[in-house]
């Protein structure tokens, strides 16, 4: 029974070591007080990316540049390293030609396997498209996949701690 305890406790560790790596940003709504973590843009080749949490959602907004229009038919399919697996998600932001593409997970415990998936396996590539079907992939290097799953994992983290 205690070996039980021991091996879970240890494959936790690898958790706590990420979330004392969290450079997150909190801020307050000043009008509904709501509280707001976020992770800052970070660069993922010519794509910047930004993770959002609050009480009832996690957004995850990336940003392609000018001159690509999204609505909300338009879709992201992200690739996951060692495997066929991948997941697509559709834009839930604002129809918009500034290259913003949004996708959102509800801030609920249990979490959705889809984030999950996010935190726990490094990500290869994401191909977006945009209304018109035009593709734009984002291909992240070994670097980019371990930061973007730290970010991720930072978020889950801080998430848990707002629903409280």
């Amino acid at each position: 029974m205690l070996m039980k305890y021991i091996f879970v406790t240890l494959l936790f560790i690898p958790f706590f070591a990420l979330a004392q790596d969290c450079s997150l940003k909190t801020s307050r709504d000043p009008y509904t007080k709501e509280i707001k973590i976020s992770t800052g843009f970070v660069s993922l080749n010519a794509t910047l990316v930004s993770i959002e949490a609050t009480k009832s959602e996690i957004d995850f907004m990336f940003s392609l540049g000018s001159g690509k229009c999204f609505d909300d038919a338009s879709t992201a399919s992200v690739f996951f390293e060692g495997s066929r697996l991948k997941t697509n998600f559709k834009n839930n932001g604002t129809m918009n030609c500034d290259g913003l593409f949004h996708f959102n997970f509800r801030n609920t415990n249990p979490f959705p396997t889809a984030l999950q998936n996010l935190g726990n396996k490094k990500i290869t590539s994401i191909r977006f498209k945009d209304n018109t079907n035009k593709e734009a992939s984002v291909t992240l290097t070994p670097e980019q996949q371990q930061v973007f799953m730290n970010f991720t994992n930072c978020i889950i983290s801080a998430a848990k701690k707002l629903l409280q």
